[in-house]
């Protein structure tokens, strides 16, 4: 069984990692392997063992296999082209870019969908006055609907500090995958 995706979301203080705050952990496997097993494998032999206990704390969010079952993944369950030109597509290296790419992928794929939104929330957040600058970074986890982190950095240039931009963002704007390709008119051309 070839195929596993994992994604950290950590916390920074200083340029330092200070928590981790959710762990996605996709593993294909077997189908005869319960869900429960299957969880409690990936956190007593992958996550306990890799991560330093220290920086995982009791809000700690674990997404193990959130989408279910993973009986079909490797070249079977991938396959095609995608991501042509990824950095051409955004802001050539101005911005950071997370790797995903817009072309040949339908809204409900984030690396497309909540680009266009980091935009759109970044340019009302300086349409409102709240700075002068805004980038936002938002990651997700396969099948949790909810952003796992959203961070703005506004270079110096807000009005109101980066935290309290970020909490006005989760009052304001809704970034699920769902209201984002319904808010952003995304299945129409």
């Amino acid at each position: 069984r070839p195929d596993a995706k994992s994604q950290v979301t950590c916390r920074y203080e200083g340029g330092k990692v200070v928590g981790i705050d959710a762990v996605v952990l996709s593993t294909q496997h077997n189908p005869e392997v319960s869900y429960n097993d299957l969880r409690d494998g990936v956190m007593e032999l992958i996550i306990k063992q890799v991560l330093p206990a220290e920086l995982l704390h009791k809000d700690t969010q674990f997404h193990i296999n959130p989408t279910g079952n993973f009986v079909i993944g490797g070249p079977v369950g991938d396959c095609g082209l995608t991501g042509r030109k990824i950095i051409v597509d955004s802001y050539g290296g101005m911005a950071r870019h997370g790797g995903g790419a817009f072309s040949g992928k339908d809204p409900s794929k984030v690396d497309r969908s909540a680009a266009y939104a980091g935009r759109y929330v970044a340019k009302n957040i300086v349409a409102a006055g709240l700075a002068e600058r805004c980038e936002i970074q938002v990651s997700y986890a396969i099948g949790v609907a909810q952003p796992t982190s959203i961070s703005i950095n506004t270079f110096g240039t807000g009005k109101v500090s980066d935290e309290k931009i970020v909490q006005l963002v989760r009052e304001h704007f809704d970034l699920r995958p769902y209201a984002i390709t319904k808010i952003l008119d995304l299945l129409h051309p």
